[in-house]
């Protein structure tokens, strides 16, 4: 099944690859600034991962080095290749759902190495963002404050509001 030309959509098929793959390695490497799932990136480095989008369709190709996702020259398969839906891969990033239901469903698939991709599947099932602990390692000590203290008032006064913007529906609920 292919999406529509949405917005959102338009980007993905239009921009290089090698710009979403060199965008997409400097978020994740800025969002892992004061997590602990740091420490475990060593487990895995010098392996490569393919993302592969199939409704899209585009391959994203990343290697761990050094405790960091790094935009991969163009391979033919990482040691690791994980392709979904973008829905599939939006609840994954979203937690809408875990990582086993998506897996054993089918709606993610993990082909490869077996060790590494056990180990990267569990990082995503264990995977606990702490936006306390990034404020603190990225914003000087008052901005952090400030920083902590708003998104708590926002997730206590507007949990649904917040996830609904950080989320998306699934197509199929869009064309109900």
């Amino acid at each position: 099944m292919c999406l529509p030309l949405t917005p959102w959509i338009i980007p993905l098929r239009v921009i290089p690859e090698s710009v979403h793959e060199r965008f997409f390695a400097g978020a994740f490497n800025h969002l892992l600034r004061g997590q602990g799932l740091t420490a475990r990136l060593g487990e895995i480095d010098g392996k490569s991962v393919t993302i592969r989008v199939t409704d899209i369709p585009c391959e994203f190709h990343f290697r761990f080095q050094a405790g960091r996702l790094r935009a991969a020259t163009r391979q033919r398969m990482g040691d690791v290749t994980i392709s979904g839906t973008l829905a599939g891969f939006l609840r994954l990033a979203t937690r809408k759902e875990d990582p086993d239901t998506l897996f054993f469903r089918r709606e993610l698939n993990i082909e490869g190495e077996t060790e590494t991709g056990v180990h990267i599947k569990n990082i995503l099932d264990s995977l606990e963002y702490d936006w306390d602990a990034h404020f603190d390692a990225v914003l000087f000590p008052p901005l952090a404050k400030r920083a902590k203290l708003f998104l708590h008032i926002v997730r206590r006064n507007y949990p649904q509001k917040l996830l609904h913007l950080i989320t998306m529906p699934d197509h199929q609920e869009r064309s109900e």
